[in-house]
């Protein structure tokens, strides 16, 4: 069970998407997932909980910032997502290359894109152009930015990452994760969503292992 079913199932929602104030002080026993100090991913306004409903916070039982109830106020029936970049981030990436490809052309398959790394544009922050960085977004050329849009498209139709051993020669499936789709995570850890992570963190990855193996062999009583 999802720790959205989990919180569905102790709100209990009505037919219209309306459930009770569900205290945090609830989140225990079976429901101990749910816990925002456990990674409150579930709850966030780029979850699926909150695509489907309006979910309200409130923060006014104690003092300080903390969440002390969750509700659901009826469902999300017009999530929208501005796909509209940033002047100054179009600006950024349009002379680089293309992240995947290393190109920078002029015909229409090798012409620079600015992709959203997120496929699923699920991550309202990113749709205001007030919250966007250049961190949201990479260089990649108009043949890499279709294939990775069918990718992430089947990605999204079964909950399964796309594999970067696909690719001959990369030593990791995946920089952070494993193959299956979770909210908390997002997209995050995927080759498609950012190549660059990938690349330095199998570099680090590699590294760490080797020098273990190298300490193992030199001094096998110490490790």
């Amino acid at each position: 069970m999802t720790k959205e079913q989990l919180f569905l199932e102790l709100a209990k929602p009505n037919e219209d998407g309306i459930s009770r104030w569900v205290s945090v002080n609830e989140f225990k026993d079976k429901y101990s997932e749910l816990k925002l100090g456990n990674g409150g991913a579930w709850r966030r306004r780029s979850s699926s909980l909150a695509r489907k409903y309006i979910v309200e916070f409130n923060k006014e039982i104690t003092k300080g910032v903390s969440i002390d109830a969750i509700k659901l106020n009826g469902y999300n029936i017009n999530p929208s997502f501005n796909q509209n970049i940033r002047d100054d981030i179009k600006e950024c990436y349009k002379m680089q290359n293309c992240v995947m490809l290393g190109i920078n052309g002029k015909s229409e398959n090798t012409k620079i894109e600015i992709d959203h790394k997120d496929g699923r544009k699920n991550n309202l922050r990113v749709s205001d152009l007030n919250k966007q960085t250049k961190e949201d977004f990479q260089p990649l050329c108009k043949a890499a930015n279709d294939v990775k849009r069918q990718l992430c498209k089947r990605c999204k139709e079964g909950n399964k990452r796309w594999d970067a051993k696909n690719i001959k020669g990369n030593p990791y499936s995946f920089y952070k994760g494993d193959e299956n789709y979770n909210d908390e995570l997002g997209c995050i850890g995927c080759y498609q969503y950012d190549p660059v992570a990938y690349r330095k963190t199998s570099v680090q990855k590699i590294s760490r292992e080797v020098c273990n193996d190298i300490m193992k062999k030199l001094y096998p009583d110490e490790t």
